[in-house]
């Protein structure tokens, strides 16, 4: 028989820590899991950072006996961006002492050893292995099975990936076993993936003010190591804020797990209440907060109210001028929200949407299909702010001042299951093409890009445009109807409702 394949040995650790669920509670059970797949991470880029310390000693004729003490040199590691592992916190000395000695208090006692070697782990690592509601003959179990060669990675990929795939996998199943409450810790993938397709963080400052488990800022450097070379993570520097302890872990387990140096602050903090990043003037603002949150940290006089008090039931458009607070001078922001926030008019909303829009910050919006998010069933749109829409100098991009991008994305995606839809790579290559088209960006003309209107998809309004409408900044409203070919159901099946209805707003707004 073949070696499992990746998909297959997560599966089957899936299926292993499943059978722990009943006996704590799903927090703990995240933390639980993700906790042993990041130590495990932690000693495999030690042991294969060890391992090219070995051959370069070697090459540069360094005698063997003088090789074991550059090996256990602390420096050789942390110099190159490596965590410092301890002896007795490395995955290969718990693998062979975990059934001779209490496997619980081993990984407790690895934890503990690891945070006290690195002040940037400090609080961050759990430490629950030997509680009484732990089975230790499944925990050592689950040892053996994370101990399989094929998450130690291979030739074409590294440990560091290997495991940072099935930590993404991990979390994502955690957000959709918790429904509801799963979403205040992952965004979906695809989701996080077209806000950076749309912003293009090359380099500098990435910040995100509700980063949950940190997936923003993991696609943010993901997105440079695919169109730059892994050697350019450090052309940007992200920087992030969480409001629960134990997802402000996770962020710091999931960064590192990525090999991304991050400031997420000593600690967890109300972004509204206590922002850790006072003095931040980020390049790109990426952010999923908690749709319409309420009761909600509220100061009157905060400075970042330069358009209006936002009311206490609602914090939407609070986000969006936290956000603008935070953009330097050039600065672009993505921030999913929930549709209503496109329209509202209660509580001053409206007045502030007009402020915003009138002082030339929105670039664009997008309304998104239905169930991508699937901890919610509200249906959520994405704002694009940035604070200059000029061709900014020698960019040369599209001087784009007094007009607004609205993208109709409502039909775009597929399902894999009855509940859950994705943006496929064609989906979401779609509505990112499309922005930059409009922008004028470097990708787009290389790519031969140029921005046209396109009937029920995405229309260029002006603010004159957008004042006619009320300030609604709905797409429905701008983009009209398709081609009758385009919109045309299959032969013997009724049009979606959806279509219908998006046919119909775009006919009587």
């Amino acid at each position: 028989m073949s070696d499992p394949t990746p998909k297959e040995l997560q599966a089957v650790l899936w299926s292993a820590v499943d059978k722990l669920r009943g006996s704590m509670d799903s927090a703990q059970y995240k933390e639980f899991i993700l906790g042993l797949l990041f130590l495990k991470h932690l000693s495999d880029t030690f042991e294969e950072r060890r391992k090219e310390l070995a051959k370069e000693l070697a090459e540069d004729g360094i005698s063997e006996e003088r090789i074991g003490d550059f090996l256990e040199d602390r420096d050789e590691y942390t110099g190159a961006h490596v965590f410092w592992v301890p002896e007795t916190a490395r995955w290969s000395w718990i693998a062979a002492n975990a059934k001779s000695q209490g496997v619980g208090e081993l990984l407790n006692g690895a934890m503990d050893a690891v945070m006290q070697e690195n002040a940037a782990l400090t609080g961050v690592l759990p430490k629950i292995f030997n509680r009484d509601n732990v089975g230790q003959k499944r925990l050592a179990e689950l040892v053996g099975l994370i101990s399989h060669p094929r998450f130690g990675g291979t030739e074409d990929k590294p440990a560091k990936d290997v495991l940072g795939e099935v930590f993404e996998y991990f979390l994502g199943n955690f957000a959709r076993m918790e429904g509801k409450w799963g979403g205040e810790f992952h965004t979906p993938q695809s989701v996080a993936r077209l806000i950076v397709e749309i912003l293009e963080p090359y380099n500098g400052r990435v910040y995100d003010p509700a980063c949950g488990s940190g997936g923003m800022l993991v696609q943010a450097s993901k997105f440079v190591e695919t169109h730059r070379g892994r050697g350019h993570k450090a052309d940007i520097v992200v920087y992030g804020q969480e409001l629960n302890e134990r997802t402000w872990r996770l962020a710091k387990m999931n960064l590192a797990v990525h090999g991304i140096e991050s400031s997420l602050a000593a600690r967890w903090g109300d972004t509204f209440a206590d922002d850790k990043h006072p003095d931040l003037k980020a390049d790109f603002v990426m952010a999923n907060p908690p749709f319409n949150m309420g009761d909600w940290a509220r100061d009157e006089n905060d400075a970042r109210w330069k358009y209006g008090l936002p009311p206490e039931s609602n914090a939407n458009y609070a986000w969006l001028q936290h956000m603008v607070a935070k953009l330097g001078e050039q600065g672009t922001a993505g921030i999913v929200l929930a549709n209503g926030s496109m329209s509202s008019k209660s509580s001053r909303e409206g007045e502030i949407r007009q402020a915003i829009v009138e002082d030339d910050l929105v670039a664009c919006m997008v309304a998104l299909p239905s169930q991508l998010f699937h901890t919610t069933q509200i249906p959520a749109c994405l704002w694009f702010l940035t604070k200059d829409k000029s061709p900014q100098g020698t960019k040369g991009m599209a001087d784009r001042r007094r007009q607004i991008l609205f993208i109709d994305a409502r039909e775009v995606g597929e399902m894999i299951d009855r509940t859950e839809r994705v943006l496929t790579d064609v989906g979401l290559a779609k509505i990112a093409d499309v922005y930059r088209a409009w922008r004028g960006t470097a990708s787009a003309k290389g790519a031969g890009l140029t921005y046209e209107d396109e009937p029920g998809f995405c229309f260029s309004a002006d603010v004159a445009n957008v004042r006619e409408h009320g300030y609604a900044l709905n797409p429905g409203r701008y983009v009209g109807v398709g081609s009758p070919a385009a919109l045309e159901p299959p032969a013997g099946s009724p049009a979606s409702p959806s279509t219908l209805m998006r046919d119909l707003y775009a006919i009587f707004g």
